[in-house]
């Protein structure tokens, strides 16, 4: 599975959300770009979920968590763990604290 984007990406979201916990086994880090300029180079490990409006896409080798999107955004997120470094991006903060899980330290920054 290898992917190119052709474009700025967004600075990184921290999600705590129930659902990135029990995908990713802790919170999950997203950075994104719009959906045109992800350009996926080699599928054939590409897996796609499809779960209450959203679709999430995986390597079906490994399981990698690698892509999150919804029909009615323009862009499409990506799981900042599997960019090349330097990737040059820094936390924009963290979202969906309120289903952090017990044994989360609430960030210095919200």
């Amino acid at each position: 599975m290898r992917y190119a984007v052709a474009g700025p990406l967004r600075d990184v979201k921290v999600c705590h959300c129930s659902v990135c916990r029990r995908t990713h086994g802790g919170p999950a880090a997203y950075t994104a770009c719009p959906r045109a300029q992800l350009v996926v180079t080699e599928q054939r490990t590409l897996r796609w979920h499809e779960h209450d409006g959203a679709r999430r896409g995986f390597c079906s080798e490994c399981g990698g968590r690698l892509f999150w999107s919804r029909e009615d955004r323009e862009t499409i997120s990506i799981a900042a763990g599997t960019l090349d470094d330097p990737t040059g991006l820094r936390t924009l903060g963290h979202i969906h604290l309120s289903d952090a899980a017990d044994w989360e330290e609430a960030p210095s920054s919200a």
